[in-house]
């Protein structure tokens, strides 16, 4: 199989932006990567992937990566008849829009290929009917056509996790609540503590604190965390992902196109080693989740194992997902994952080190640029460019980025392995 290389990432600074437009956001993210990659414009870019989930909920519900790149058009920043692909799969599109571009590349029908993710999710509170519009986003995230099954599903899962499903009672979206019963069953059935997942939503607000793109850039200590307010028992608000706005992308290209490029762009360019997606189903609490199967199927691609891995971003829209993902990625056994982050295994300076971006719960989480925020982190890491949150030996990283639910399943998943040349 041919190779695809990674020539160049950007991101912009995620938070509550309400003076920045989703076309503001995607010409900071698009003239970022044509920065990082050396060049002055996008002409040679023949294929792009835009990725965003809430668009709609601002009027555009349609045709939205082309609205957004007419200005760049028109000033002759990004070509002109090339196609615009856009995608959707819940917190999951911008890692989709990434394997679409890599499929370009790796199928030969492009030397050069744009992936990009933008979303706003925060409405002003003087935007009329602002909470109902953002709740609209993420309502999206699970089956509207035929709730009764997840009712159903979430209520017996509930009685075995001894947290009754009443999402009512949330503090935050029904997510929080879903998330909230994983962290409770696995509370019960492994003994994990509320405490160990505290542990590790500290570290990720310390690493946020670090990141100057990051949303929260504060310190809270694991006591904070659990003092904070409740979302869902045993998850706090320290523990869980705010909504923001933001955007990130990344520049997919061959071998061939690699090699014409001078010396300091050759050096900074990553191989693709894998890039998995995967789909969700109702399954059992006990059965392994999404993202093992799509690891397991990354691992085989890359031709790697666990261990090999320095670093890793995943998903952790909560706290406990870190946790959690430790196992599905076969970084610890299955069980042991409360142990594991509260050890310092995942922290910077740990065994394998896990979101030194912040994570979600710190970095943000704009939906539809999340998963191209997370490869650009990795590059960060295997360049040896991310400045204090530098881990100390990086040369592969993995990235996890699930969307939307199915049950206890993501309904998408995506796994990507980046590697240094």
């Amino acid at each position: 199989m041919p190779d695809a290389y990674l020539i160049a990432t950007a991101c912009t600074r995620f938070g509550r932006q309400p003076g920045a437009s989703f076309k503001d956001l995607t010409r900071e993210a698009y003239l970022g990567v044509l920065r990082d990659a050396g060049l002055d414009d996008g002409g040679q870019i023949a294929n792009a992937w835009f990725g965003n989930c809430g668009m709609g909920s601002w009027g555009q519900r349609n045709i939205r990566g082309q609205v957004c790149f007419t200005p760049l058009v028109r000033e002759g920043l990004f070509p002109e008849r090339v196609p615009m692909i856009n995608v959707e799969g819940g917190c999951a599109t911008a890692s989709m829009a990434l394997h679409g571009a890599w499929k370009d590349v790796l199928s030969g029908s492009a030397e050069l290929s744009l992936a990009i993710g933008v979303e706003k999710t925060f409405f002003p509170e003087t935007v009329e009917g602002a909470a109902a519009r953002t709740q609209e986003i993420f309502d999206g995230g699970i089956d509207q056509l035929d709730p009764a099954d997840w009712q159903a599903y979430y209520a017996a899962a509930g009685e075995a996790a001894g947290k009754p499903f009443n999402p009512k009672d949330a503090g935050g979206t029904l997510f929080m609540d879903t998330y909230a019963m994983q962290a409770a069953w696995h509370m019960r059935r492994f003994g994990t503590t509320a405490a160990q997942i505290a542990a590790g939503a500290s570290k990720n607000h310390a690493m946020g604190a670090l990141n100057p793109l990051a949303q929260y850039r504060f310190e809270v200590s694991p006591e904070q965390v659990l003092a904070d307010r409740p979302v869902s028992w045993p998850l706090t608000r320290a523990m869980c992902a705010p909504i923001g706005d933001g955007a990130a992308a990344a520049l997919v290209c061959s071998a061939a196109f690699l090699q014409r490029q001078p010396a300091a762009v050759r050096e900074r360019a990553l191989r693709i080693r894998a890039s998995v997606l995967t789909g969700g189903k109702y399954r059992a609490l006990d059965e392994p989740g999404l993202s093992h199967f799509a690891a397991q199927r990354a691992y085989a691609m890359a031709g790697l194992a666990p261990s090999d891995i320095d670093v890793a971003e995943v998903h952790d829209a909560t706290a406990f997902c870190e946790i959690y993902q430790a196992e599905m990625l076969g970084f610890c056994a299955v069980g042991a994952g409360g142990g594991h982050v509260a050890s310092g295994a995942s922290a910077l300076g740990g065994k394998q080190p896990i979101n030194l971006s912040g994570g979600l719960v710190s970095k943000g989480h704009p939906v539809g640029a999340t998963g191209l925020s997370m490869i650009h982190e990795l590059a960060l890491q295997l360049r040896g460019e991310a400045g204090a949150r530098q881990a100390r030996r990086a040369h592969v990283g993995l990235a996890e980025n699930g969307g939307g639910v199915i049950g206890f399943d993501e309904a998408a998943c995506a796994v990507t392995i980046l590697g240094r040349i």
